[in-house]
């Protein structure tokens, strides 16, 4: 995916202003315009510079996108950073159902992608609900099983009275049930924007990822986790303690250790109406061979299969 420049195509610098931005846009929406230009790509270019506009001009996606950093310009295969937008809090004011780039979507499609909350042609209702704010944050896993208390900072933007974009950041001390999983949203009422004419203001929507963790991934409810099993235990099988989410636990490993082997513990996995499960993914480690007693150990292996070939096994 290429990195979109958006001060380029605007053909403004990273400092403009609010108001250079604004001029700079109606400038080429003139120019190339359907409307207007007979060029054969006057859409796809129209397109585009809705696109620039619609995040350069919005306080909130702009100090998103400039987190990015200048290092991402110049083109060429571009991926955003996992969770790069954790802590950003985005409103659903001035959001619209436009087709925009992979890029767009990629930075902004969740925040960007649902439809206006404003009222439809005519006059502005007197009372109106205040829009939706989301944000993405990051939690532990261990958070997920047994509920937390966390405060979380929220970075956003605004424009103060002269057009210039302030950021600001605002804490929050959040609840965090029990069970929650990557992906499920927590609903904090009114804490969205204000109201108008009396109408309640509207709500925060907080979208959960866990932090990455070299224990345990999580796929919905259920959770893995590697664990390191000696080449006796593997081969012969054992009884060994493991200290999972839930805390420490007894598991019987079977004889015979083979390539992409899991133990499924039932119901171990992130709590819920129905818990998901822990699933422990068996990997072989071997000591080192650091002494003359465990290089012995290993002449006296090497001595005991002769005919074991692993490359020949692997395939390689």
């Amino acid at each position: 995916m290429e990195f979109k420049d958006y001060y380029k195509t605007l053909g403004v610098a990273r400092t403009a202003t609010p108001d250079e931005i604004k001029k700079a846009y109606r400038k080429l929406a003139r120019q190339h315009h359907p409307d207007v230009s007979k060029a054969a790509d006057a859409t796809d270019r129209m397109v585009e510079l809705n696109e620039a506009n619609a995040v350069l001009s919005d306080p909130e996606k702009r100090v998103a996108y400039d987190t990015l950093g200048s290092e991402a310009q110049g083109g060429g295969d571009f991926r955003p950073p996992p969770n790069w937008d954790a802590g950003f809090e985005f409103s659903d004011a001035g959001a619209d159902n436009v087709l925009h780039s992979d890029f767009f979507e990629q930075l902004f499609g969740r925040a960007a992608g649902r439809a206006a909350q404003g009222p439809g042609r005519g006059r502005e209702p007197l009372s109106r609900r205040g829009s939706d704010h989301h944000a993405k944050i990051e939690l532990d896993i261990l958070d997920a099983y047994a509920g937390a208390e966390r405060t979380i900072a929220l970075r956003s933007a605004r424009m103060d009275d002269e057009g210039r974009v302030v950021n600001e950041t605002r804490n929050l001390q959040v609840s965090i049930p029990k069970g929650v999983y990557e992906g499920q949203h927590i609903r904090l009422a009114g804490r969205g924007s204000p109201g108008s004419g009396g109408a309640p203001a509207g709500d925060l929507l907080l979208e959960v990822l866990f932090k990455a963790d070299a224990r345990w991934r999580t796929e919905g409810r259920d959770v893995y986790q590697r664990v390191p099993v000696s080449p006796w235990e593997a081969s012969l099988g054992a009884t060994a303690v493991v200290q999972t989410p839930s805390g420490e636990t007894e598991v019987s490993l079977p004889a015979g250790w083979r390539a992409g082997r899991k133990l499924r513990l039932k119901g171990r996995g992130i709590p819920g109406s129905a818990p998901g499960d822990l699933y422990l993914e068996l990997e072989i480690a071997l000591p080192p061979a650091d002494s003359d007693d465990a290089r012995a150990a290993y002449a006296a292996m090497a001595k005991a299969f002769p005919a074991f070939e692993p490359r020949q096994r692997s395939g390689a």
